[in-house]
């Protein structure tokens, strides 16, 4: 498939979502971000979504929702356990504004994300290691298809400053769980709805002031 194809097909799935397309400089980086994904699938295991429909559908089309669903404030932003890049790649992509890193622990996909910032010209950072021995925080740690998602959530939700944001891209059902593992001390708007017949959607929580007060309880709950 040539890669206006692709773009096509990417700005017709967008428009579909009611999302405004990409521009070109922006669908260029997108192309080539899908031919990356491509080529290095065919060598280690980066999404189990092999097909290039699917990665434009799902991977593409919800990542993007994501950046432009970020609140306002957002500069830095934590993709926790990134795995193939998403959301924090197209994050980077079309929002050049948040500088973004992307903690990944497995040695290969972390390679991959390399690759990925080095060859997309990405203002970006990867971190091969697990997330939460980071000592930086951040304003909005964003979660996608994360291992031991709720575990994941409390560690995460240590990682932001005062007022930060978690974004959790899940379903609608896991939701209340989520919102539990994060703990009492966050404010949840209702959730951003994705056009996706698994009942996606991106749960945003904003950490309320007294949440380093938390810290101690949050460690020993997780």
């Amino acid at each position: 498939m040539h890669g206006g194809d692709n773009i096509g097909r990417l700005n017709r799935l967008l428009e579909a979502a009611g999302l405004p397309a990409v521009d070109a400089e922006r669908a260029s980086a997108f192309e080539n971000y899908l031919q990356l994904i491509l080529r290095w699938n065919a060598r280690i295991n980066l999404t189990a979504i092999r097909e290039e429909e699917g990665i434009l559908s799902r991977h593409f089309v919800e990542s993007i929702a994501c950046s432009q669903a970020l609140p306002a404030g957002v500069k830095t932003l934590l993709d926790f356990g990134s795995g193939a890049g998403f959301p924090g790649i197209p994050i980077a992509i079309c929002r050049p504004d948040v500088v973004v890193t992307l903690a990944e622990s497995q040695g290969k996909k972390a390679a991959f994300l390399q690759e990925a910032v080095r060859s997309l010209g990405l203002q970006a950072f990867v971190f091969s290691g697990r997330a939460e021995s980071l000592t930086q925080c951040f304003d909005c740690v964003a979660l996608r298809a994360v291992d031991r998602m709720e575990q994941a959530v409390s560690l995460a939700a240590q990682l932001l400053l005062p007022q930060g944001w978690l974004a959790l891209m899940t379903t609608e059902q896991t939701v209340p769980l989520l919102r539990l593992a994060a703990g009492s001390s966050f404010e949840w708007p209702a959730p951003v709805k994705l056009l996706d017949s698994a009942r996606q959607v991106i749960a945003f929580g904003k950490k309320s002031k007294g949440k380093e007060e938390r810290g101690n309880e949050l460690t020993l709950t997780k």
